[in-house]
């Protein structure tokens, strides 16, 4: 490709930036070099006649190359990892005097340089690292080809063309979407950045279409399916349309360190036309509810058809759909989900709980919250921009929480960095770091304005950090690859490291806390189902010998999963009376009429318990969520299972409240079976 005749440009002769791939020129089918002898016949020279691409899912391209899921009828290859095609000539190759190459090219303006134009000569032997084509046959006027890919290209839909040489010029093929080929990152390349030795791990962290999603409370963990669909019709093109609507410049669409940090920030619509509204206020109206998702296929193919936002999301819904979005373009990741994620706004590592005198809780000081969990996701990939040590899981997250350089993004930051507190690597590591290590700080405000540090607890925050396991549905726990236990001398290590490269703790808790109070206090949630009462008992544990008197406070509140209170719906006082070395339980009734009329969306309750000691004064808080319980969904299907045969699907539950429900949505998901679909019933 010749750039002799690229436009001056803003006064310079350069070519305008390379940032669709869905934008093409075509390249002349002719190009001849000075003038041509009369009798010039452009049949007399080698002429391709028809290109075979071996592109069924049957066949050893897509077979070989974990591309057989596609719902799609384009060649699609993984790069570094060779592949073949076949040319039919207007009469027999010969090598002697015949000379062609293939061409592949991306975007709009295509440059050799950028990677966006790429020439693959003929060569005798094939050679790791690098784009080659080697004949590996020949029979009557066809000749097959073994091609070779780079394990840097750009990962994108590319335009093939083969060009003939001729003494006059170079004879080239029209444009023919049919033989256009999707390259992809490639796992089981050892030279691309995203290779995972681990044949169950890339089963599981590329060609899983299906899984299940932790949310709920660190102490009734529940599990969401979730059809990622990475392979259902459109998505592919979806995806790279989302790349397309970033404005993402195709030269660096070959590094999942770009990629990555780009779809987190397209995957929400804040402040870039992204693919997902958020929405965290039980509003939904003109939008789906984020807990009626299924699944991403429909959110993707919709984001691409109407190309505005889809309504609405939330943690796990956005990284539901960028793990999608990972996986469809070949970069294994997974879904992690944080139990008790601090949202640190200045990543101070402190999660500020402000108290009255009386043990109440100031809400108008009290502005850091805590979620009851948090998904995110981790794509895997080396990081050559870093230190050896620090590639493998990246956290990445698309849920819309802080400004990251301008855009509302985070990541990809190095799970090893975080559990090592060396947060000065990119990107985002102090805020991920701050989301599993924060302290949870009690203080009480006096009345003269001065602030006592009550309570310090340092094991609440990022309590367990999960995701789901290898071949199954059931939990793994990845805590410690975050962090080290609680009080081992490398927990310590990794703190001072995180301080020392610029983590901040605004107050100094060391040695300013009060001596251990003689009374413990701890409580526990009965087991709480929708629509049902149940109790909460307070155990005080008096260890002296000496009689104390406690004044204690109960709040009972309607939360939203990201620790923000909505409404108080129980308020009680009481007062306690402990003998020395004696303990005594307390129980208080939660009525289901006090809580039903005020639920949001996922039925969190949140129950915090102060005391104070009449006699030294000293301060005791706990804090507890639970959720409620809600029926189980049971799945039966009927029919044959075949293609092309029907089946029926039942799903059954039971109504544990005493109205009738009406108008019961459900949504239904089989990816590879059938697309997303949704029915109202008009229970009676």
């Amino acid at each position: 490709m010749s750039e002799t005749s690229a436009p001056a440009l803003g006064g310079r002769r350069a070519l305008p930036r390379n940032a669709s791939n869905a934008a093409e020129d075509d390249l002349p089918t002719v190009e001849l070099q000075g003038l041509t002898p009369r009798g010039f016949n452009l049949q007399d020279y080698l002429n391709v006649t028809n290109v075979h691409l071996f592109k069924e899912r049957w066949d050893s391209n897509k077979v070989d190359h974990h591309t057989d899921k596609y719902e799609n009828n384009h060649l699609i290859v993984r790069r570094g990892q060779s592949f073949f095609i076949q040319i039919d000539f207007n009469r027999p190759y010969d090598p002697r005097k015949d000379f062609f190459r293939v061409e592949y090219v991306i975007g709009r303006y295509p440059q050799e340089n950028k990677g966006t134009y790429i020439p693959v000569p003929v060569v005798s032997q094939l050679q790791k690292g690098k784009w080659g084509a080697k004949v590996v046959m020949r029979e009557d006027r066809s000749v097959r080809l073994s091609i070779q890919s780079s394990p840097e290209c750009i990962v994108g839909k590319f335009r093939m063309y083969v060009a003939v040489w001729t003494p006059y010029g170079v004879l080239r093929t029209s444009r023919n979407p049919e033989t256009d080929t999707y390259i992809l990152f490639n796992p089981w390349c050892e030279e691309d950045a995203v290779y995972l030795d681990d044949d169950k791990e890339r089963e599981e962290y590329v060609l899983n279409d299906i899984g299940v999603i932790f949310y709920g409370d660190f102490n009734d963990i529940k599990t969401r399916s979730w059809s990622y669909g990475q392979f259902e019709d459109g998505i592919l093109d979806a995806c790279l349309y989302v790349m397309d609507r970033a404005e993402m410049d195709l030269s660096g669409r070959g590094n999942p360190i770009k990629v990555s940090r780009v779809g987190s920030a397209m995957v929400n619509a804040k402040d870039d036309e992204g693919v997902l509204v958020g929405s965290w206020d039980n509003i939904y109206a003109y939008g789906v509810p984020p807990s009626a998702w299924t699944g991403s296929v429909d959110i993707l193919l919709e984001y691409q058809s109407t190309k505005n936002p889809v309504r609405y999301g939330q943690c796990w819904v956005f990284a539901g759909v960028f793990n999608t979005f990972l996986r469809c373009l070949g970069i294994p990741a997974r879904v992690v989900t944080n139990y008790f994620s601090a949202h640190d706004n200045d990543a101070n590592l402190q999660m500020d709980i402000f108290l009255e005198e009386d043990g109440n809780v100031n809400s108008k000081l009290t502005k850091d919250s805590v979620w009851n969990y948090h998904c995110w996701n981790e794509a895997w990939m080396t990081r050559s921009d870093l230190p050896v040590g620090f590639g493998g899981w990246q956290a990445v997250d698309s849920t819309p929480q802080e400004n990251s350089d301008g855009m509302y993004r985070c990541g990809p930051a190095s799970v090893q960095a975080i559990k090592h507190g060396h947060i000065c690597f990119q990107f985002d590591a102090p805020f991920v770091f701050a989301e599993v290590n924060s302290d949870l700080i009690y203080i009480t405000v006096k009345k003269d304005g001065t602030h006592v540090v009550e309570n310090v607890d340092t094991t609440h925050i990022g309590k367990l950090i999960v995701t789901k396991e290898v071949g199954g549905d059931g939990i793994r726990d990845i805590t410690d690859t975050y962090k080290f236990q609680e009080g081992q001398e490398e927990e310590r290590l990794a703190l001072e490291t995180a301080l020392m490269y610029g983590a901040k703790k605004s107050l100094n808790t060391e040695g300013i806390v009060k001596p251990r109070s003689d009374v413990d206090m701890d409580f526990e949630v009965e087991k709480a189902v929708l629509g049902r009462d149940f109790k909460l008992t307070i155990t005080f544990q008096n260890n002296s010998p000496n009689r104390y008197t406690l004044s204690a406070y109960l709040s009972g509140n309607i939360v939203f999963y990201t620790g923000v209170s909505k409404t108080e719906f129980k308020k009680e006082t009481f007062e306690v009376t402990l003998e020395p070395m004696s303990f005594k339980k307390e129980e208080v009734l939660i009525r289901a009429g006090e809580y039903m009329s005020q639920l949001l969306e996922q039925g969190f309750l949140h129950f915090f318990v102060t005391a104070r000691v009449s006699e030294t004064r000293d301060v005791l808080a706990k804090q507890k969520s639970t959720v409620l319980a809600i029926p189980k969904l049971i799945i039966k299907v009927r029919g044959t299972r075949m293609v092309g045969s029907d089946m029926v699907v039942t799903v059954e539950f039971t109504n544990p409240l005493k109205e009738t429900l009406r108008n019961v949505w459900i949504y239904l998901d089989g990816p590879g079976v059938t697309k997303p679909m949704r029915k109202m019933f008009r229970l009676q």
